[in-house]
């Protein structure tokens, strides 16, 4: 495995560097080296913060460990102790990269961290975070799950006015901005930064003796806040994307960061101040549809709930006469609980993923049909044969592996296979984060649902509408969310134009 050092004493040569990277193991940087081509969404990122724990890296690789389902093909943690700060990172599972001799080497009582779906190979990794530059306002490392949107613009500012890029990442040009902010104190250029940036980024900071946490305005990305309660001293406070991260902490849940609020933590407690307003929510939607684990609780309201009132609502739009409910593991599992409690069919796993199957798997030369589908899914043929499958899956982006799984699922003797979708159709790429394939890949965008449904090769397809996804994700009062996905509106005035022009009629 190759590591990126930064600010480790202990690693200044290529020698010392060469030795560390070997104490993490040399075999996972191979099983990362192929991504397979995929069908579907492409997870996001993770970002953590711990502040006053004795073993904050251990802590916030615990979180990471938590939220790797955001990202895994890279990860990294900074740490500081008050004099120094220091940051490793590399390709790979959060586990291969942070063994116990890696964490040992990372000191100080606070620490953020990063685990990012990226590219692989050197670049990657040196866009890998956090992001760790010494700037005039001093040392700062940035972990960021989001995108810019006018990072282009900013970033050509940012040149003509003297900074040095170390990365192509957006993430960078915040550091930039606070590095030429005329603010006197770090926490005003900070804001100052963020007030110039547009589009979604939940973030964590780190200098030498602070962390950071901050929102955007709309509130594209979920961050939250907890503590860990220490007898006798002052709490830990953490921060992590989703509440699940907590659980394995054992810290209590407090609060969101708010859209457009700034955290300063310190040895002085915990500061906020609300860098911006007036901006309208655009949550994304999708992190309750897809992204966020069920049990995390995401924009206030608990993922689990919202994934099965939405195969609820799906159930009472759509049904179809059937014997079983099978869903797609394990995107499908949740909204599939909820789709056979509503209709009152047995739930059964129909289809078992192999839990082991990574990411660098080729297809052989022979070309086995359906081949890379089979290596992840096994469909059970005694409950299949001879039945009406209602198949329960979250979304349908190329239709390619969709047609795979109603394939095998007909190959294992089912006698109808109707497909149901607990999202509406997607039909435009996300800005703002979510790796989605161009206009033009979308199946939705270029077909019907009933084209969409020959495609497949399913007997009958479904979606949930926009308004019964809405209705799903609410709790009490409605935060906000943004639908761009499924509607083609997005929420902030620049997006590429290339990406959004109508697209040709496309049969796959």
């Amino acid at each position: 495995m190759t590591l990126l050092l930064e600010g480790m004493p202990g690693a200044t040569t290529p020698e010392q560097r060469a030795e560390l990277a070997t104490i993490a193991g040399t075999n996972s940087a191979s099983r990362y080296s192929v991504r397979e081509p995929g069908d579907g969404f492409h997870d996001e990122c993770g970002v953590a913060a711990v502040f006053n724990h004795p073993e904050a890296a251990r802590q916030v690789f615990l979180s990471l460990y938590a939220l790797q389902h955001r990202g895994q093909e890279s990860a990294g943690i900074a740490t500081a102790d008050g004099h120094s700060l220091q940051n490793i990172k590399g390709m790979g599972l959060v586990s291969d990269i942070f063994t116990e001799d890696v964490l040992h080497k990372l000191k100080g009582e606070m620490a953020i961290g990063h685990t990012r779906y990226s590219t692989t190979g050197d670049s990657a990794l040196l866009n890998a975070q956090p992001i760790r530059v010494d700037s005039t306002k001093g040392l700062i490392a940035i972990a960021h799950n989001g995108n810019l949107v006018n990072l282009g613009n900013l970033r050509a500012k940012l040149e003509r006015q003297g900074a040095f890029f170390q990365t192509t990442s957006d993430s960078e040009i915040i550091v930039q901005l606070i590095a030429q902010s005329r603010e006197t104190t770090l926490v005003d250029a900070i804001a100052d930064s963020l007030r110039q940036i547009d589009g979604a980024f939940s973030l964590v900071m780190m200098t030498r003796d602070r962390v950071f946490a901050a929102r955007d305005p709309r509130g594209f990305r979920p961050l939250s806040m907890g503590r860990i309660a220490n007898p006798g001293g002052p709490d830990t406070v953490v921060f992590a994307s989703e509440t699940c991260a907590f659980d394995l902490l054992h810290a209590r849940y407090e609060r969101d960061v708010e859209p457009g609020e700034l955290i300063m933590v310190s040895d002085e407690g915990v500061t906020s101040r609300t860098y911006a307003t007036g901006v309208p929510r655009a949550s994304c939607i999708f992190e309750h549809v897809y992204f966020s684990r069920p049990d995390s609780k995401v924009f206030g309201r608990w993922v689990q709930d919202s994934r099965e009132a939405m195969g609820r609502r799906l159930a009472r739009e759509s049904h179809v006469e059937a014997d079983l409910v099978v869903p797609v593991p394990d995107s499908g599992v949740t909204a599939a609980i909820g789709y056979a409690d509503e209709c009152k069919l047995p739930f059964r796993f129909g289809l078992i993923r192999n839990h082991y199957v990574g990411r660098t798997f080729i297809e052989p030369e022979q070309k086995v049909r359906d081949f890379g589908v089979r290596l992840k899914l096994n469909p059970v043929r005694n409950l299949l044969e001879g039945k009406r499958i209602i198949l329960i899956d979250d979304s349908i982006i190329r239709g390619t592996t969709s047609r795979k799984i109603v394939r095998m699922v007909r190959s294992a003797g089912a006698k109808e296979v109707h497909l149901r979708i607990s999202c509406p159709p997607t039909v435009s790429p996300c800005f703002y984060g979510v790796d989605t394939p161009s206009k033009r890949d979308l199946i939705a965008a270029n077909n019907t649902v009933d084209e969409i449904c020959d495609f497949i090769e399913a007997d009958s397809l479904a979606y949930l509408s926009l308004d019964g996804l809405e209705h799903a994700v609410r709790e009490d009062t409605d935060p906000g969310f943004c639908v761009a996905c499924y509607t083609g509106v997005y929420p902030t005035a620049w997006v590429d134009v290339d990406e959004i022009l109508p697209a040709p009629a496309m049969r796959a």
